[in-house]
């Protein structure tokens, strides 16, 4: 049975939507965690989660939580498939943080994710392809994104590359640091 599915890919490459395509296949409730934080004043972010909810089947339950993401996952019951989208929002959630904070974060949540009883399906932004980030902050993004992801996918059963609209199972074909 496949516990821990990790969806990547870089910005509008289709990963939240073949995250919400593996969750319809499953033959259980699904509950879809938004890592977003509405920011009213933003209208292309407002756009953005709401072409997400209109996507979604109307029978997920949705709930937002930008910040306790470990705690969120334990209270899901065992018969429920977890949707968590997306890492990269979490992560920004918790920039400003120092780095104690976000380490006890990341090992909150890889307890949470190893000890659930769940299928879960996590979202995540590929970055670092590009230039590297002119500004401090950026990088630490970058970074802590970065990491999260790979500690992650290491627990993954599967693990999916979105690029240009397709899906890739990069757990099938490729090769793990770990091994």
């Amino acid at each position: 049975m496949t516990k821990i599915t990790l969806v990547t890919g870089a910005a509008s490459s289709g990963k939240s939507e073949w995250a919400e395509s593996l969750a319809k296949k499953q033959a259980q409730q699904v509950v879809y965690i938004a890592t977003a934080q509405k920011i009213a004043s933003d209208a292309e972010w407002m756009e953005k989660i709401k072409i997400h909810q209109q996507r979604r089947p109307k029978s997920w339950q949705c709930l937002e939580v930008p910040f306790d993401l470990p705690k969120a996952v334990d209270k899901c019951h065992s018969n429920q498939l977890i949707l968590i989208d997306s890492l990269g929002t979490w992560v920004a959630n918790f920039i400003e943080k120092n780095d104690i904070i976000w380490e006890q974060q990341v090992e909150q949540l890889l307890d949470s994710l190893i000890n659930s009883n769940n299928k879960i399906i996590l979202v995540a932004e590929e970055t670092g392809w590009g230039i590297i980030p002119a500004y401090e902050l950026g990088r630490l993004f970058r970074n802590r994104l970065g990491s999260l992801t790979r500690q992650i996918g290491q627990r993954a059963d599967e693990v999916f590359l979105v690029v240009a609209g397709y899906a890739v199972d990069i757990s099938k074909i490729g090769v793990s640091l770990n091994d």
